[in-house]
């Protein structure tokens, strides 16, 4: 069966600079759904923008109040899909990452690295894949190819076709991890005010989801997966 992958980061500066001390976590995410699925969720998510008037890109630091609707019904439109589009992200606490020991010295080469282990334990047997991210720039400049070498090997009996960087602007499903993982990286490294319009919205996802509150999850929840490692090993 082909797949796609479609991923985005949030707060990578405490992982580059470490020099933001509201927040702690790096928070790397992505949205998994067949590739025939694609069209139908993307129909959705325009539908609710005419339904809403809503005619900008979907950024979790550009939420505000007077759209409230619209992004809840957002989080309707990904829970209603069930485990057809499922949600995984990693959390990286990053002033535990090691990067002389364990990353060459090198935080790109650690970034990707968490790239990697968002990714390979969700790629399953006998599937094809093609994953998605947002635009960055790279020191070096096959990083996504080694990224997508890296990944193709984690599983001899699937494919990882290609590793593409796109757009946010013009990917709405990329816009849609953009919204998820920025949810949980406000949630785990509690940069918003209580009872705000982000809070409220974070609030609304954790009842539609049935959990008190977002955190670490088991390793196998199918629907919305979040991996904080465990820089010592495990999970």
């Amino acid at each position: 069966m082909k797949y796609e992958i479609y991923c985005d980061e949030s707060q990578p500066d405490v992982f580059w600079s470490k020099s933001d001390k509201k927040a702690k976590y790096l928070v790397i995410g992505g949205l998994w759904l067949p590739a025939e699925l694609r069209q139908e969720i993307k129909a959705g998510i325009n539908e609710l923008k005419k339904t809403h008037g809503f005619n900008h890109e979907i950024k979790w630091h550009k939420v505000h109040a007077g759209k409230e609707d619209f992004y809840r019904a957002l989080i309707d439109l990904f829970v209603g899909f069930g485990d057809r589009l499922r949600f995984r992200c990693i959390v990286v606490e990053a002033e535990k990452v090691n990067l002389v020991r364990f990353h060459q010295n090198d935080k790109e080469l650690g970034f990707y690295k968490f790239y990697y282990q968002l990714i390979k334990n969700w790629i399953y047997d006998f599937n094809e894949y093609r994953i998605f991210c947002d635009e960055k720039t790279n020191r070096v400049g096959n990083r996504l190819e080694i990224l997508r070498r890296t990944l193709d090997c984690s599983n001899m009996t699937s494919q990882v076709t290609s590793v593409q960087a796109l757009p946010s602007k013009e990917v709405a499903l990329i816009q849609l991890a953009d919204f998820l993982v920025g949810m949980i990286s406000s949630r785990m490294n509690e940069t918003i005010p209580t009872d705000s319009s982000k809070d409220k919205l974070i609030a609304y996802l954790e009842h539609r989801l049935g959990k008190q509150r977002l955190g670490p999850t088991w390793r196998k929840e199918p629907k919305f997966n979040i991996f904080k490692i465990d820089l010592r090993g495990g999970w």
